[in-house]
């Protein structure tokens, strides 16, 4: 199997960094980067936005509760 061939992702729940991209985002959350554009359009998962390009960044803790991960602040 060549080094192409295999995928890992670039970050684990174990590695979090505080702000992560929407691939990284897409890969924890096993769903394609559009729809994590879409989600951020309809208020469900916030972005970040950086630079003057406007790359969208997400939170480590919107992540985290998403995935169940975490408990929520009341």
């Amino acid at each position: 199997m060549s080094d192409k061939t295999k995928h890992k992702p670039s970050v684990t729940l174990d590695n979090l960094p505080d702000l992560l991209t929407i691939k990284e985002v897409s890969e924890l959350l096993r769903v394609s980067p559009l729809t994590i554009k879409r989600w951020g359009k309809k208020g469900k998962l916030p972005a970040i936005r950086i630079n003057s390009r406007g790359d969208r960044r997400y939170k480590k803790e919107v992540i985290l509760r998403l995935l169940g991960e975490q408990e929520t602040e009341e």
